[in-house]
């Protein structure tokens, strides 16, 4: 493998995935290398990516899967016999068949896996009080992160053919049911109109009223809880049972899973 340049190509609304991928594109440090966020961008026109390039592809896992919206955001994103490293990143209950998804994704487009993890974010429901994963990836994940890029660029550069190798999870993949429409709830009275939330939502669910009053879209909103995590006057809350029910079960520490 002759790898010039490296790209991190995300969907990121917590910045979790991308935390996570530019800590492992740190073993090529001295390669020139940039990144393509697709959390708040739709390519108008398919890219492809040369045989040269190393792409570090980072996503959320929704319910055992690839977030939906993040497939959508890489179908235009194509390659010519890429080399990939695939992460996902999940907030502390399982990645169940989202790395191999991904991968089938990815392979079908182009790309040749290279080497791929599983992380876990801090989960989108995590609040304070109830904290899931809380401030995931830390400084240890991002430590073997770093290590994980460090094995992958090793292996890239000891063979002459990437093959297939063992990445965990299910074909057919888990069936996900439909969700329920529902999205945070504005605090007027702690609102000071900055306007981020509006700016860090994925699927353009928020709005700003000339009155000022901010309105969420339910039928649109992904869940993600972007706008609550980076208010930063807390004006945002999403209120779900699930939150106390993952903080009650899945509150153990656990780590990276990694394959080469």
């Amino acid at each position: 493998m002759n790898i010039t340049h490296t790209r991190v190509i995300t969907f990121s609304p917590t910045h979790t995935s991308l935390q996570v991928a530019t800590a492992v594109a740190r073993a090529w440090q001295d390669l020139p290398g940039d990144t393509l966020d697709l959390t708040c961008r739709q390519l108008k026109s398919p890219i492809r990516l040369a045989n040269d390039c190393l792409a570090i592809v980072s996503v959320p896992v929704y319910a055992g899967r690839v977030a939906p919206l993040a497939l959508t955001r890489l179908k235009n994103v194509l390659g010519d016999a890429t080399p990939a490293i695939l992460i996902v990143t999940y907030g502390n209950r399982d990645y169940e068949d989202a790395l191999v998804e991904l991968r089938d994704v990815l392979t079908a487009q182009g790309f040749l896996p290279l080497a791929a993890g599983a992380f876990i974010g801090e989960h989108s429901y995590s609040r304070p009080g109830m904290p899931i994963a809380e401030g995931r990836p830390d400084a240890e994940d991002c430590a073997k992160a770093e290590a994980f890029g460090r094995e992958a660029r090793r292996k890239g550069e000891s063979v002459g053919t990437l093959t297939p190798f063992f990445i965990k999870g299910n074909v057919p993949y888990r069936t996900v049911g439909t969700p329920t429409p529902q999205a945070p709830v504005w605090q007027e009275d702690d609102c000071t109109g900055c306007g981020t939330c509006i700016n860090s939502c994925p699927t353009m669910s928020i709005r700003m009223t000339d009155d000022g009053e901010v309105l969420t879209e339910p039928s649109t909103c992904i869940k993600c809880c972007a706008c609550v995590k980076s208010c930063p006057t807390g004006a945002l809350t999403f209120d779900t049972p699930y939150t106390a029910m993952l903080h009650a079960k899945c509150s153990a520490r656990r780590e990276p899973e990694l394959f080469l």
